[in-house]
């Protein structure tokens, strides 16, 4: 691992696919062209805001989905998360998939989201994720890779499931990613603190790309797309426009870090 650039991407995506990735085309061009070798899409990046139009047109998402990840891996020569997309399913259902592609179009990771967000909030708006979602139900896997080090992926709702990021981590996860399309109400109160809980209780860069703004009359995304260093201090923070959050991850202060706090090595119960 050495150190590099890496970017989690902002974006307000809408129920609209072919204008949804020309965005995201558009930010991993200058996340690229900021010198970015790792950039991170959020969760839902292809297609968000009508989940009756997301599922007649899933087939179309995930076709277009992956092969878009695939293709912009090579365009901009980064290592590319797409951070979940709808993935049809012999049950009629889907799953929301993240997937990691390096930039030589291989995949590196393929990641089923666990954890349904099945909320009923006092803001008066319900989210039944399980509707027309399944659940996966493997842990992730992490990826080893010898210049952006350990690479561990999860989906949005899993933020609140610590033992799936205590699993990556003792696989050796150097770099915990986290794309999201948090609501506006818990976010404004969790969000961020979660974000940091994850990357101090591991010791571990955290990088959470984010949706923000209004996807559709209803439905308000939290935005603050960031990437937080392994004590827990945001690095970046890219607020609530469309954008990115940009910083270094840096091998260096990752081994100062568990050197200073080596909370890792001290765990009883394994």
């Amino acid at each position: 691992m050495r150190s590099y650039l890496a970017a989690a991407l902002q974006m307000t995506s809408a129920p609209n696919l072919q204008k949804n990735l020309a965005q995201a085309e558009e930010l991993i061009d200058l996340a690229s062209r900021r010198g970015a070798e790792l950039v991170t899409l959020p969760e839902n990046f292809s297609f968000l805001g009508d989940e009756a139009a997301k599922v007649a047109q899933v087939a179309e998402i995930a076709e277009a989905s992956e092969k878009f990840v695939k293709t912009m891996a090579q365009r901009y020569r980064v290592t590319l998360l797409g951070g979940g997309y709808p993935v049809p399913t012999a049950a009629g259902k889907v799953y929301n998939t993240a997937l990691l592609v390096s930039a030589e179009g291989e995949i590196l990771l393929r990641y089923k989201k666990v954890h349904l967000f099945d909320v009923n909030l006092p803001d008066g708006n319900r989210y039944q994720e399980s509707e027309t979602v399944l659940s996966g139900q493997q842990l992730p896997t992490v990826c080893h890779d010898d210049l952006l080090g350990t690479l561990g992926v999860s989906v949005c709702y899993d933020v609140r499931f610590p033992e799936l990021y205590r699993h990556m981590a003792k696989q050796g996860a150097e770099v915990l990613m986290v794309p999201a399309a948090f609501t506006a109400y818990t976010g404004k109160d969790h969000w961020q603190i979660l974000l940091q809980a994850r990357a101090i209780e591991n010791t571990c860069y955290v990088l959470a790309p984010a949706q923000t703004g209004f996807h559709n009359s209803l439905r308000q995304s939290h935005g603050h797309a960031m990437i937080i260093d392994p004590w827990g201090i945001v690095l970046a923070d890219a607020e609530q426009t469309v954008g990115m959050a940009i910083a270094e991850i840096d091998p260096s202060r990752l081994a100062q870090v568990r050197q200073q706090m080596p909370s890792l090595q001290h765990r009883v119960f394994v």
